[in-house]
This record gives C-alpha cells, sequence and structure tokens, in this order.
C-alpha cells in the first residue's frame, strides 16, 4: 500500500511538488481552499496556474484539510507566508504523531519576524517541534513540473530526519541535498525575493547586465550578513539557497518577483503592478519584515533599505539608484581589508 503524503497549498509551487511526490509513487492529497481548483484538478487533470500541463490522474486534490492529512505520512506546508500561521493552526490536532513537516513556503512574517519553521513550531504541539524540514533552492514550479533538472536542500538539525524528507523527494529530475543550517536556508529563500523586486526594477529602468550582476553580487552580501547576525553558517549564502536561489529569481522570466519589480521600474506603481499579478510576490511582505528585523539588529543592508521606500514610501527608483551609487566609499570585502590591515 503507497504512503501517503498531504501538501497544502495548491498553487504552481504546491502542486508541482505534489507531482514530484506522486511520481515518486506516494498516495498524495493536494489541498487548496479554492474548490473551483480542487474541480479543475481532479476532473480535468489541470490546474490553471501551470497552463498547459496535464497532471497525473492520481493525485487527488480536496478542500478538507482533514482529509488531506490524515494517515499522512509527511505534511507538506507551500502557502503564502502570511497564510502559513493560520494553516497550522488549523493543523493542530489534526497530525498523527510521527508525522514530519515540511515547509517549503518562503518569507519572514511580518510582525514576529521570524521564519517559517518557526511560526509552524509556534503553533503546533511541542512533539512536533524537531519535526520540521525545511526545503529551499532555485527551483521554479514552470521547470520543475516538465522535469526539467532542478536542485534543492532540505535543512534539519537532525541529519536522519534531513536524510528522510530527501530520499521522499529525491528523483531523476529532482535532485535534493540536505544542509543542518535551517536559519540559512530559509533567510536566504526569503531574503533573496527582495533584492529580485530590486533586479526587476533595474531591468524595468533599462539599465543592463552591470546593474543585475551588481544587485545580485552585492544583494548577497546583505543576505550574508543578516544570516550570520542571526545565527546562520556563512557558508550556506554560496550554495543553492543563497547564491543559487537568488540568481534564478532575479534574472528568470518565471520570477514573480523580478516581474512585480519590472513592472516598478517601468513606471507603474506598487498597487498597480500587484493588481496586475496573478499569484503573490512574497517580497512585498518580507520587505517590510527585513527593513525592521535589519534596523532593530543594526545590520546594514542598503539594497533592502531603498526597495523598501520604493514599495512603502513611493519613492522614485531613479533616486534610489544615485543614492545606492554615491554612498559613501567602502571595502568590498571588509574581512580581508581589515585582515590584511590594507
Amino acid at each position: 500500500m503507497k504512503e501517503k503524503i498531504a501538501v497544502i497549498g495548491g498553487g504552481s509551487w504546491g502542486t508541482a511538488l505534489a507531482v514530484v511526490l506522486n511520481n515518486n509513487g506516494y498516495n498524495v492529497y493536494l489541498r487548496d481552499i479554492s474548490e473551483k481548483r480542487v474541480k479543475e484538478i481532479n476532473e480535468e487533470h489541470v490546474n490553471s496556474y501551470l497552463s498547459g500541463i496535464e497532471l497525473p490522474k492520481e493525485l487527488i486534490a480536496t478542500t478538507s484539510l482533514e482529509e488531506a492529512v490524515k494517515g499522512a505520512k509527511a505534511v507538506v506546508v507551500v502557502v503564502p507566508s502570511h497564510i502559513v500561521r493560520t494553516v497550522s493552526k488549523e493543523l493542530k490536532g489534526l497530525l498523527d504523531k510521527d508525522t514530519v513537516i515540511v515547509t517549503a513556503s518562503k518569507g519572514i512574517e511580518e510582525e514576529s519576524h521570524l521564519r517559517m519553521s518557526e511560526v509552524i513550531k509556534e503553533e503546533l504541539d511541542d512533539k512536533f517541534s524537531d519535526k520540521i524540514v525545511a526545503l529551499s533552492g532555485p527551483s521554479h514550479a514552470e521547470e520543475v513540473i516538465l522535469n526539467h533538472p532542478t536542485t534543492v536542500v532540505v535543512a534539519n538539525k537532525n541529519k536522519e530526519l534531513a536524510q528522510q524528507v530527501q530520499n521522499m523527494f529525491m528523483s531523476d529530475s529532482f535532485r535534493v541535498y540536505t544542509n543542518p543550517d535551517i536559519i540559512g536556508v530559509e533567510l536566504g529563500g526569503a531574503v533573496k525575493n527582495i533584492i529580485a523586486i530590486a533586479a526587476g526594477i533595474s531591468d524595468g529602468l533599462d539599465f543592463g547586465d552591470n546593474a543585475l550582476a551588481a544587485l545580485i553580487t552585492r544583494g548577497i552580501t546583505e543576505i550574508k550578513r543578516l544570516g550570520v547576525a542571526m545565527g546562520a553558517e556563512s557558508v550556506t549564502f554560496s550554495g543553492l539557497t543563497g547564491l543559487g536561489d537568488l540568481i534564478v529569481t532575479c534574472a528568470s522570466e518565471h520570477s514573480r518577483n523580478r516581474r512585480l519589480g519590472f513592472k516598478i521600474g517601468s513606471g507603474k506603481s506598487l498597487e498597480e503592478a500587484l493588481s496586475e499579478m496573478e499569484m503573490v510576490a512574497e517580497g512585498v511582505r518580507t520587505a517590510k519584515a527585513v527593513y525592521n528585523l535589519s534596523h532593530k539588529l543594526d545590520i546594514e543592508m542598503p539594497i533592502v533599505d531603498q526597495m523598501y521606500k520604493i514599495l512603502f514610501e513611493n519613492k522614485d527608483p531613479k533616486l534610489v539608484v544615485s543614492d545606492l551609487m554615491l554612498r559613501g566609499a567602502k571595502y568590498e570585502i571588509e574581512s580581508i581589508a581589515m585582515e590584511k590591515e590594507w
């Protein structure tokens, strides 16, 4: 008998992960609150978020959270970050004691500044506090669903648990690495969305490749700076969930956050840009959370600061570029300069 896995969230990413798990031989229940989406998945075997893709007929969609998670070996949470707490509250009391929770949602909660695994941990019973694994990496749903080669990372301090989830998702087109640094893995996946908005704005202003390269390179420096201050390992940000995810989110046509930024760089207001988006661009909420968090921790994040001013203070993007370029002179890599007494 096939083992059961529940995927909570029927957007493009949740559906893609559900298909990966289905193809790996699991009995997958995909839960979404939209009756229309559930019906099209069950009856037409399509999801309008993934145009032109035929879904496996074995994939079962449901609006019932209890039906989805009852008896499940694992529950994969793939909802927008601002919904994670609500879903976690609803999960309480429904899970078997041995169920593993995988969070594939990327973001920082706006008010609490908590990572998604921390939000879930706060809401579930204590017995699940050590059973939450983060999944992140450069992985657009539009390519995963087509079985294009993709690599991601699963993170938990418990090696055996991370390997269990690794084996659950691993396939010939979906390669999974493990990392004990759940803080770094989650922060990289969340904060890169802010830099991707900046990249989209740059492209909307037609600034070219030099500006994009600078944003990616200086962006990972800011992400690393925040991560290390929060207890992450510096080296994690050189990997798939740091630099890898940042590159694909800043440069890809599939990136929602880059697309949002492009609209703003082309002259649209945030409200106008958001109204034209079909799916959530996580970077907007994350920008507010990280801006406040970085100031609370006294961490210098100039790109994040300027994105906050564009998104929430209506600052002209062209003035932002001037302010970033004309900041006081700096070392590129301060640790080297200081170590060499240069």
